[in-house]
């Protein structure tokens, strides 16, 4: 039996699934988002081209699990992101900075020899959701 503090969450507004896991899960107040890569989530297909379009996509991607979820950019506390390119790292940089403006959460980044269908980039994220001292659900 599942725990009633522990639910899926989903969105047509990031990529579906493809394998046995969520887009992301509450757990009490917390929101763990499952690693999203650079997919269009309309077309289902990677993002092609610009380096830097594909981050914006990944971390729309992220942002409209944590929104379906009841909470907002703001509230993510803890991100880990996977650059197949470290080389990348000052371009990822200048656009993650357009979305975490101030107080950005912690952050891991790590280099990794690949990714799920060869993506450039991947962002997993935990959010803590909670409103006048209540967890959102």
């Amino acid at each position: 039996m599942v725990s009633k503090l522990i639910k899926s969450v989903f969105t047509d507004n990031a990529p579906k699934p493809v394998g046995p896991y969520s887009q992301g899960v509450i757990a009490g107040c917390l929101l763990f988002i499952s690693g999203q890569i650079p997919i269009d989530p309309r077309t289902g297909e990677l993002v092609e081209g610009d380096f830097r379009a594909k981050v914006r996509r990944v971390l729309e991607n992220v942002k409209s699990i944590v929104e379906v979820a009841g909470g907002r950019l703001e509230d993510v506390v803890k991100v880990t992101v996977f650059l197949r390119d470290i080389k990348q790292f000052q371009v990822f940089n200048e656009v993650y900075s357009e979305y975490f403006k101030i107080n950005p959460p912690a952050r891991s980044l790590v280099e990794v020899s690949n990714l799920p269908r060869g993506a450039d980039v991947e962002i997993e994220a935990v959010a803590y959701i909670c409103r006048n001292h209540e967890c959102v659900q």
